[in-house]
């Protein structure tokens, strides 16, 4: 928690505000029974009834002064707690951002969110909660009690003898409750998970009918969370019973012993009274801490969880001494490259090496899960190469800064992905200063423009979400668009053309041959038909080269490459 409230120090004027506001509450509250007490043994007690009204008055401009302070400290508070909570927002959409892919697939989606969202305004309630109650209480209890001890100190001791048993039963409950809280967060977690492929898979759900399946696992993880939370409360309805007994029983040895004491003229009546409110005071302090023993540990279970995000160091890093590419335009070098995922036995790629010129139409082919797009994902940097270099127009892709790098690259990836907003926007998504003549220009390559202009808002016609109101083909071919929007110096295309027809894949590629004539483009394909006319073919075959050349040359050196040929083509095409 401690590692998260050093986000405040922007805020330090309005902590320290927020401390005197209360500090003055404090003090209000406990100089009233004082003067009530005055009040009581020289004004009611000698029926003088201009001392009631001076003193009272005295009373209600203390008390007006405490409710200012207390709206004031309020407003301040709850301002500093929705600071904080911007403030980690920004930090962790910050922090993700700069993550490898690696970094993603060890947290997952669904907890990211959680811990975005769940978890941060956790920590801002308990904030809330800390400014107006938990600063108070210690005050408000120290206070009472240096101020009984000033009317009765023979009293006092009863509540010196109390007040252990009430902070060890709270000390015990919060040391059992913080892992219940942990566990809690964690189902969270997989609730939020449940949910979110229930949403996203719900075409394949009920396509194989299989609601009643994803039903039960809701529940069965729905129950479970219940359940906890259900313990935790169990917990906690035990702990405020037995602290208010604990107080009431308090309370009746005070009014005993001191009815006792004021009838041998031990105590006056006025001093009772004043020792009373103070108990009663110190008796709601610790009412407060045993509330915040509650919030806190789930409050700091959500800081461990943020802190966890915030303290992750990416895999990917920026180099300190830069270096920028000063020749060549689209050059990439593979150099005996070999990658491994994290946990993985063997590797998914073992000493790749190739060039790609600028110019050049190069296609990697292979069989699923040979390692095609684990290749393309090191170019662009997604991933740090094990051993080996990745050059980019000469350059090692890790002295180059990922800016620099990713501006030279228009990426197409294997799942179409469209951004809610207008084909207007997604497509300037690549370049956000591209007019719409070059977007224009770029759906006519990509072979989209024929089906925007049929649309009633054409480039002004809203996607929903991941592009929910287009077709498999018709987003291939948008974020097809997209990459060609920015000019790059290098397109790569991860079996960006499966969802087309033979028709439009030949017209894209006839088209996209003419507008990358100058650049380098990699494409990777499952169909031989997409890929016979590179200048040159990578085939892949459990994650090694098992062959280069163009079609031709790999028909007579290649046995993979045969073997994938003769699967797609009849012997009349391969003639």
């Amino acid at each position: 928690m401690l590692k998260i409230y050093r986000n405040l120090k922007e805020h330090i004027f309005s902590v320290i505000a927020v401390i005197v506001l209360v500090f003055g509450q404090v003090m209000s509250d406990l100089y009233l029974p004082t003067v009530m007490s005055n009040v009581v043994n020289n004004g009611i007690m000698k029926e003088d009834i201009n001392y009631i009204w001076r003193e009272g008055g005295y009373m209600l401009f203390i008390s007006g002064l405490g409710v200012i302070c207390a709206i004031l400290a309020s407003l301040i508070g709850s301002r500093m707690a929705m600071s904080l909570g911007t403030s980690l927002r920004n930090q962790i959409f910050t922090k993700v951002e700069s993550f490898s892919l690696h970094e993603f697939d060890k947290f997952g989606a669904s907890t990211l969110i959680t811990r975005t969202t769940n978890d941060i305004i956790q920590i801002q309630n308990v904030t809330i909660l800390i400014i107006n109650m938990l600063l108070r209480a210690p005050l408000m209890c120290i206070g009472g009690v240096i101020q009984a001890m000033s009317k009765d100190k023979t009293l006092t001791l009863i509540l010196l003898v109390s007040l252990p048993f009430v902070a060890l039963l709270i000390f015990l409950i919060a040391k059992y409750v913080i892992p219940i809280f942990k566990q809690i967060q964690s189902k969270i977690d997989k609730l939020n998970l449940i949910m979110r492929e229930n949403l996203t898979g719900i075409r394949v759900i009920r396509a194989f009918n299989r609601e009643a399946h994803q039903n039960e696992k809701f529940e069965k993880a729905n129950t479970d969370l219940t359940q906890t939370y259900i313990r935790v409360n169990r917990i906690m309805a035990f702990l405020m019973p037995v602290i208010m007994l604990i107080m009431n029983l308090m309370l009746t040895a005070l009014l005993w012993f001191g009815s006792i004491r004021v009838d041998t003229n031990e105590l006056n009546i006025g001093n009772l009274f004043a020792f009373t409110q103070y108990a009663i005071q110190i008796m709601f302090s610790l009412v407060i801490v045993a509330v915040m023993f509650i919030l806190i540990p789930r409050s700091e279970a959500a800081a461990d969880r943020i802190n966890a995000v915030l303290e992750t160091e990416p895999e990917i890093t920026e180099t300190k001494t830069p270096v920028r590419a000063t020749s060549q335009k689209g050059m990439v070098e593979f150099r005996n490259v070999t990658f491994r995922y994290h946990g993985a036995e063997q590797p998914a790629l073992k000493n790749i090496s190739f060039t790609a010129k600028p110019g050049e139409t190069v296609a990697i082919i292979g069989g699923t899960g040979s390692g095609k797009t684990t290749l393309v994902n090191l170019i662009p940097r997604f991933y740090d190469v094990e051993s080996g270099e990745i050059l980019i127009d000469g350059v090692n892709v890790n002295q180059m800064t990922q800016e620099e790098l990713r501006k030279k690259i228009g990426f197409v990836p294997q799942k179409a992905l469209l951004f809610t907003g207008t084909i207007a926007e997604n497509l300037r998504y690549g370049d956000d200063t591209a007019d719409m003549d070059r977007i224009k220009h770029a759906a006519e390559i990509a072979q989209a423009a024929e089906f925007i202009e049929k649309m009633e808002d054409k480039y002004d016609t809203v996607l929903y979400e991941g592009g929910l109101n287009l077709s498999g083909g018709q987003k291939q071919r948008l974020s097809i668009a997209r990459a060609l929007t920015r000019k790059a110096e290098i397109y790569v295309f991860d079996d960006s053309f499966s969802a087309l027809d033979f028709k439009t894949d030949a017209k894209l590629r006839a088209a996209l041959k003419k507008e990358t004539k100058d650049s380098t483009v990699i494409i990777v394909a499952q169909r031989v038909g997409s890929v016979m006319d590179a200048d040159k073919i990578i085939v892949l075959d459990d994650g090694e080269i098992a062959g280069i050349g163009t079609h031709r040359e790999l028909l007579n050196t290649c046995e993979v490459y045969r073997e994938i040929v003769s699967s797609q083509l009849s012997e009349e095409e391969l003639a």
